[in-house]
């Protein structure tokens, strides 16, 4: 009988295909997609062709997004697009999404039913473990490991051991998964959880949507994570079904499976929180932080950037103008929700209010363009980093926050939450 295995060790041993492993073990895994966006695909393109091949290993199994410094801000990040568009037309890839039906790589892929349950999936990009809130193994790669993926199909693993979150309790009013994925690494550090697999469990998690569900995936890199994940249940059957373009796999964790450590939330306890600079665990809570004046908000990125956040924005911002010192930016993370948002009436809302509704991008978020802060200036960001110089001039500061809060700061023009707006 194999041992009693986490989900991340179950879907790692079948893609090497092992009866079973064990946390520290080297591995070589099957992949079932790469993905590559326009500021690491062409150095990735550069690292492939040094191998001599002529063909990548698969051309429907690689995902090549423009979404850093798209639409492009320059001359060279016109280059860096050209480098992925000329190398996709080259080896046939069907996985690009150019402008006009592109988008916020992590919002675009799970999307459009790219990504499923059960894969395993590198990025060269950190926040591609978004993906494990669909139940699947998602990690961030270097770009030569992206195209050594590109080249074989494969990549080796340590295989991580495994932290549990048990989240149980209610959600409070405004609070949301952003909030609780914020507390969680200001409760362990952005270390807490090194090269460990983040597993999010118990009643709480389960009532999250999948918006919500990504949103707190897609920070697990902040606590040092080597993965987020959180198992298959209808929520996410009702995401993929339809949607999902390849069969999926479900795998659980036995109950008899051992971790690092187990921790315990009651999520009943927690309020609207934010991430004071220069690190995401420099968490406080929002009520808590008023005395702080800012100059810009930005709703949007692979974090929050969702149909659920434009709506809970819109819900905060109806009827109300942005504060006279703020510029508020907003960027739908697709096509399709910037679509939905549009046809909802949320741009109206959001435009009354005096904001700016962007094309996706991810923009502002790495301090591309599209907002980039000027010495000494503050931004309200439902981004996912807030280091030094992140939005823009080393001096700035970035807050982290979730969509409620950042609408509702951008209202006030210091951090608040919706209730000091009534």
């Amino acid at each position: 009988m194999p041992r009693p295995m986490t989900i991340t060790e179950k879907i790692l041993a079948a893609h090497a295909g092992l009866d079973e492993v064990e946390p520290g073990q080297l591995i070589n895994c099957a992949l079932d997609i790469v993905l590559a966006n326009d500021v690491t695909a062409p150095i990735a393109i550069r690292e492939f062709r040094r191998t001599g091949l002529e063909k990548v290993w698969d051309a429907e199994k690689i995902a090549l997004v423009p979404d850093h410094y798209t639409p492009n801000k320059d001359i060279k990040s016109a280059e860096q697009a050209k480098v992925m568009r000329d190398f996709v037309n080259e080896q046939g890839i069907t996985h690009y999404y150019e402008i006009g039906c592109m988008g916020v790589e992590h919002a675009l892929l799970p999307e459009q039913g790219v990504v499923g349950a059960g894969d395993v999936i590198i990025g060269a990009d950190s926040h591609t473990c978004t993906y494990g809130a669909l139940g699947a193994f998602a990690t961030g790669v270097g770009s030569t490991d992206a195209a050594a993926g590109m080249a074989t199909g494969e990549a080796w693993f340590k295989v991580p051991a495994s932290i549990k979150f048990v989240v149980t309790g209610e959600l409070g009013p405004w609070v949301s998964g952003k909030d609780l994925i914020l507390h969680i690494i200001g409760m362990i550090g952005v270390d807490g959880a090194l090269y460990q697999a983040m597993e999010f469990t118990g009643p709480t998690v389960e009532a999250l949507g999948m918006d919500d569900r990504m949103t707190v995936c897609n920070m697990a890199i902040e606590a040092g994570g080597k993965s987020g994940i959180i198992a298959v249940d209808d929520t996410t059957r009702a995401y993929l079904d339809g949607r999902a373009e390849r069969p999926w796999t479900e795998y659980f964790s036995d109950p008899d499976a051992e971790y690092a450590r187990v921790i315990e939330i009651d999520a009943s306890q927690l309020k609207p929180t934010v991430s004071f600079p220069h690190l995401p665990s420099n968490t406080r809570l929002a009520e808590d932080s008023r005395d702080v004046w800012v100059d810009q908000v930005v709703i949007g990125s692979c974090t929050n950037g969702r149909i659920e956040d434009m709506r809970i924005a819109a819900e905060v911002l109806k009827g109300r103008k942005v504060h006279e010192n703020i510029r508020l930016i907003i960027i739908p993370a697709t096509q399709e929700i910037y679509r939905q948002a549009m046809h909802e009436g949320l741009f109206d809302i959001f435009l009354d209010a005096n904001a700016a509704v962007s094309t996706p991008t991810c923009g502002p978020c790495l301090g591309g363009h599209m907002g980039i802060l000027a010495a000494g200036e503050r931004a309200v960001a439902t981004t996912n980093r807030n280091f030094v110089g992140r939005m823009g001039d080393p001096t700035s500061e970035v807050y982290l926050s979730s969509p409620a809060v950042a609408a509702a700061t951008a209202v006030a023009g210091h951090i608040a939450v919706p209730e000091d707006l009534e």
